[in-house]
């Protein structure tokens, strides 16, 4: 699945935009936005894999929000200026859809994502197999198109989204395109469990446990009928009455 998030100061722009993510499968709206600056905040707090950027908008243009990023996702420019093809292709934007464009158009446009990010998977899988070196006390998970390390004893739970993980850390919440079973493979059994199909949780950040709930923090994570009697079985405990 691909995140992304439409931005554009136009509500009509916004709209088509929306109904043609929706027509497509691999395609997740995560929020459209009226200004750069609202994108701005949207890519601070959220995983985002491409942006659909308009560039004549008030305050900051697209191109000066692109400039901006350390971090780029891939960026396809919505315009309605063929001018600025040259700079598109200078800063790397994976297309250029001059408006107004037709679906058809639209979809070309992001099957090249697709087909680069496909790619770029591929290539970081090969090279985390080749180079990262495996420890009791960290791994290393690949997000905003880095390599991430993370020590374990930063974990407090992590939450399964579809096709992604939420690894809830001490800092901040890191999300990553891994199964539940992939990731639970990497982490040591005797410091992590699964409680529940959708979470993760490290047997010392445990608060308590009572009856189908245990608490992290202030988090509440359900425990399912699968997973029970195995954590109780671990943590050396009868099972509680209901």
């Amino acid at each position: 699945m691909i995140r992304c998030i439409a931005i554009d100061d136009e509500m009509l722009a916004l709209d088509l935009i929306e109904d043609n993510i929706k027509k497509v499968p691999f395609l997740e709206l995560v929020k459209t936005c009226r200004s750069a600056m609202e994108a701005m905040e949207v890519l601070r707090t959220e995983q985002v894999d491409l942006l659909f950027l308009d560039i004549q908008m008030p305050d900051i243009s697209g191109i000066q929000l692109l400039k901006s990023l350390q971090y780029k996702p891939l960026v396809i420019f919505t315009t309605a200026y063929s001018s600025y093809a040259k700079e598109g292709f200078d800063l790397d934007v994976i297309d250029y859809l001059l408006k107004p464009y037709s679906f058809e158009r639209f979809l070309k446009a992001v099957n090249k994502a697709q087909e680069y990010l496909d790619l770029h998977d591929r290539a970081m899988g090969q090279q985390a197999i080749r180079e990262i070196v495996t420890s009791p006390n960290f791994l290393f998970v690949k997000a905003d198109y880095k390599l991430y390390k993370i020590n374990l004893s930063d974990i407090l739970y992590i939450e399964g989204l579809k096709d992604y993980v939420k690894i809830y850390v001490t800092d901040k919440p890191i999300v990553t395109q891994m199964s539940m079973k992939a990731l639970e493979e990497k982490l040591p059994p005797h410091d992590f469990i699964r409680v529940h199909r959708s979470f993760i949780v490290s047997f010392s950040k445990i608060d308590f446990i009572q009856k189908h709930m245990l608490t992290i923090g202030k988090k509440e994570i359900p425990i399912s009928e699968h997973y029970r009697d195995q954590l109780f079985s671990i943590i050396n405990h009868d099972k509680p009455t209901d």
